[in-house]
């Protein structure tokens, strides 16, 4: 009996050592981002330079695209939908720039989350986190002016066309 008992505690030790180790191991936690504040809505006018710089990215690919704009209230300044770009692209795009401004992040952070598995799943629970790359806040002077939104190529072609949109505004 006390033999078992030695084994027992024996074994119990190692299962804790091996957890220590285990730990010790996990690289740490990222810091949380900066939070960027929301600032006054994105004028039309830089609305309409952030959509040329989108547009002529797109079309300069081939790319058949919806582009949204919305301003730091939420609300739609301007949509573009290129020829032959399906249907189903205009609302994608409107999730993918709301996601960007509400959760003040990029939509590829959420696809990279969900692609990740385990713990990343959660993300499906967050109501409005579009993960597919497409969404990207647009900020002028450490501030959140307005989201922009592309959907109709593939991810990355949408974070393409979005990026310069949004760059357009440095």
């Amino acid at each position: 009996m006390r033999r078992i008992g030695t084994h027992l505690i024996v074994g119990l030790a190692c299962v804790a050592a091996h957890s220590v180790g285990a730990l010790a191991q996990q690289p740490a936690a990222p810091a949380p981002p900066p939070v960027v504040p929301y600032g006054a809505p994105i004028t039309f006018e830089a609305a309409k330079k952030a959509m040329a710089a989108a547009e002529a990215e797109a079309v300069k690919n081939g790319w058949p695209m919806a582009i949204v704009i919305l301003d730091s209230t939420g609300h739609t300044v301007m949509l573009h939908k290129l020829d032959n770009t399906q249907y189903g692209s205009l609302a994608a795009a409107e999730d993918k720039a709301r996601s960007a401004f509400n959760f003040r992040r990029p939509s590829k952070v959420f696809e990279d989350l969900l692609a990740q598995g385990g713990i990343g799943l959660r993300v499906l629970n967050l109501r409005g986190a579009y993960p597919i790359e497409g969404g990207i806040p647009i900020v002028v002077d450490g501030k959140i002016v307005g989201a922009i939104g592309v959907s109709g190529g593939t991810a990355p072609q949408d974070g393409q066309v979005a990026k310069v949109g949004a760059d357009a505004m440095k």
